[in-house]
Formats: C-alpha cells, sequence, structure tokens
C-alpha cells in the first residue's frame, strides 16, 4: 500500500522518534538554553529586563544577582555596562540548584563575582548591603529583598508567572505548576509593597511560543523540570509522541515585570 501523507505540518513517525531520543540524551548545563535558538520563537515583551539591568549596573555601588542559574545573564549584562572599578565583593550571585554552582563559579569568578550557594528562601547576605538586586525568574522573597536592601537600593525582576505555558501541561494531561493567578504581576507587587518596598513599575504580558518540534518540547522540559510536578518527561513520552507528530506546537508564556526601590530614609 502506498505511504498516505498526513496532514500540512505533520511529522513522520521515524522522525519524531529521532527528535525524542536526540532531545533525551542531550546534555544540559547550567541555564543555557542555546539549544533553543531556531527551534523555540516567543513573541518580544514590551520592555527588556537587560536594558533596564544593564542601566542600573552602571551606577549602582554593590549588587546581588538571585538564582543566576550557570551565571549566562549576569555574565553578559556585566559585559555590556561600564563599572567603576570596584573588588571582587562588589557584585555577588546567590544560586540554589547545586549543579549549576561550579558552572557559575567558572563563568562568573573571572569577572570578579562571588558565587554563593543559597538554597533556601533565604538570601546569605548582611542587611542593608547592596544596592541593586537582579532578579530574573529567580525566586523573589519580598522580606529578604527588602532586609538585603541599603536605603535608596533599587529591585528589578522579571518573573515566570503561575500561568506560563500551562496549556502544554494541560496538552500533556499533567498538572499546573502552581494554582492559577497565585503568582502574578499584583501578587508580587502586594508582597513587595508588604515588605516596605516602594513599587515603581508593574507590566504583565502573555506572549506566545512556538516549538517547532517535539524535541525542542522536551529539552524545554528537562531544563525546567519543575513544570511538571510529581512527574518527568519520561512520564509522558506516548503523549508527546502524539503531539511530536502533529509539527510545531504553540502555547502561552506568562511574564512579568516588577521594579521597586527601599525608600531613602524609614
Amino acid at each position: 500500500m502506498a505511504h498516505q501523507p498526513g496532514p500540512p505540518g505533520a511529522v513522520e513517525d521515524d522522525d519524531v522518534d529521532v527528535l525524542l531520543a536526540d532531545a533525551l540524551a542531550a546534555p544540559l548545563s547550567g541555564w543555557d538554553f542555546s539549544w533553543a535558538a531556531g527551534r523555540v520563537h516567543t513573541a518580544p515583551l514590551s520592555w527588556s529586563y537587560e536594558d533596564l539591568a544593564v542601566a542600573r549596573l552602571t551606577t549602582a555601588g554593590r549588587v546581588l544577582d538571585v538564582d543566576t542559574g550557570g551565571g549566562e545573564l549576569l555574565s553578559s549584562l556585566l559585559c555590556r555596562a561600564v563599572l567603576p572599578a570596584a573588588d571582587g565583593r562588589r557584585v555577588t550571585a546567590t544560586e540554589g540548584w547545586p549543579p549549576n554552582i561550579p558552572v557559575a563559579v567558572s563563568r562568573l569568578g573571572p569577572l570578579g563575582v562571588v558565587v554563593v550557594e543559597a538554597p533556601a528562601d533565604h538570601l546569605p547576605l548582611a542587611d542593608a548591603s547592596v544596592d541593586l538586586v537582579l532578579d530574573r525568574h529567580g525566586r523573589l522573597v519580598a522580606g529578604e529583598v527588602a532586609r538585603v536592601l541599603a536605603p535608596g537600593g533599587s529591585l528589578i525582576t522579571q518573573q515566570v508567572g503561575s500561568e506560563d505555558c500551562t496549556d502544554l501541561n494541560e496538552a500533556l494531561g499533567a498538572a499546573a505548576p502552581r494554582a492559577p493567578g497565585s503568582w502574578t504581576a499584583r501578587v508580587a507587587a502586594d508582597s513587595l509593597t508588604r515588605a516596605g518596598l516602594v513599587v515603581e513599575d508593574v507590566r504583565e504580558e502573555r506572549p506566545a511560543m512556538v516549538f517547532d518540534d517535539v524535541g525542542a518540547v522536551v529539552l524545554h522540559l528537562r531544563s525546567v523540570p519543575w513544570q511538571l510536578p510529581g512527574t518527568s518527561v519520561t512520564d509522558h513520552l506516548d503523549t508527546l509522541r502524539r503531539l511530536g507528530a502533529r509539527g510545531p506546537l504553540e502555547v502561552r508564556t506568562h511574564r512579568f515585570l516588577v521594579t521597586a526601590r527601599r525608600p531613602a530614609t524609614p
């Protein structure tokens, strides 16, 4: 019998199996999403966290980067910023996932950054010890941020909201990582206000993200395993195989930005 082609965008079963096998075997290190280049396309946000961070870095005396991963983003920000001369204690980065620590130390150490392991919701820094807290997709503990910020100090954070890629979870028949509405721009801003900070800017968007193939979906889920609470990628291979046969997959992301400052006087 002649082979019957599938619908437009469909992928052959053999090709799906190869994509899955390659994605499951691919080594992942640090917080490096270079594998996504050309395979994952996300609509741009109306703001640039990177530009905002670089602008503040040029004037901040003491900086903390929360949940730096492998230091990929922080290293690029420091290279872009024109910084005053200072010793290595000027910039500190925390990271909570042990495998990322040596990656971050290797990348950030030559730039004079001190990397500190911080696995819990506590920032291992002294009170009022930093002028700028940067936090891109890391934990945001409002009380700790307020505690370590010096008077007049600032916070810039971009967060992944609770509705991020939940349609992917739905397609896989998996539970959502967070309750709907539990982590939004307003929830974060309110927590910072209660901690005594002055919120300056709040923005929130849900741009589309398209995975070109099922291998890119698997690599994404392996990079952010908390997207599948209580399960793993291998628990959903049959469903992923069926999704992969349909071709590209579009989901909705959820991002928000909050900037805040600690008042210069009580």
